[in-house]
């Protein structure tokens, strides 16, 4: 795996704007005994793919105090689609279950280590990172999905058992940068779309 957020590394702290108006914080999940914090956006057949799979987790596991916040990094100078509008436009009409957060310094995603759309980072009531990677090994289509990674990583921590597989590669296209280059991923790590 490239660059990303290590295993036991705590949660970056950020303070991004919101679809629904608001302004959320790290500190606003602090009730969560789990919180998953993905990177994902508008555009990418991965995402679109796979939002309804990943609604599906976080419906299953929002009873057991696990919190989805959504964060859109990529740049609308790539992909107009990936703008503030288009994330609120996206909300309304999916009403997905979750924050989707959106930062458009693309700080939070550097900092994490975001590599791809999606990108998933799981981290336990104290804030530290006990699984990444993917949801799925197939995105595109969740149905045909073999594999559930995401699911298995919470069912092992909320059982009390260490998380079996901690860390995978994600799955979808690149992280949109602002013109900027990333020298931590190579170009295998994501699909380009």
């Amino acid at each position: 795996m490239s660059f990303t957020l290590k295993i036991g590394a705590p949660a970056f702290a950020f303070s991004l704007p919101a679809t629904d108006g608001n302004t959320y914080s790290l500190e606003s999940f602090a009730e969560a005994k789990v919180l998953v914090v993905f990177f994902t956006c508008n555009h990418c057949p991965y995402v679109i793919g796979s939002d309804e799979d990943t609604r599906a987790v976080a419906e299953k596991f929002a009873g057991q105090g696990v919190k989805f916040v959504a964060i859109n990094s990529n740049s609308k100078n790539t992909y107009a689609e990936d703008d503030f509008d288009h994330m609120v436009a996206r909300m309304e009409e999916f009403k997905f279950p979750w924050v989707y957060l959106h930062d458009e310094s693309q700080k939070v995603a550097e900092a994490y280590g975001a590599l791809c759309t999606p990108h998933f980072y799981v981290f336990d009531q104290d804030r530290k990172l006990i699984y990444v990677g993917r949801a799925i090994d197939n995105p595109r289509a969740w149905e045909t999905a073999t594999t559930h990674e995401l699911v298995d990583a919470l069912e092992d921590h909320l059982e009390r058992s260490p998380v079996r597989v901690a860390v995978t590669n994600p799955i979808g296209c690149n992280v949109k940068w602002d013109g900027k280059e990333r020298h931590w991923m190579p170009p295998e790590a994501c699909d380009l779309v």
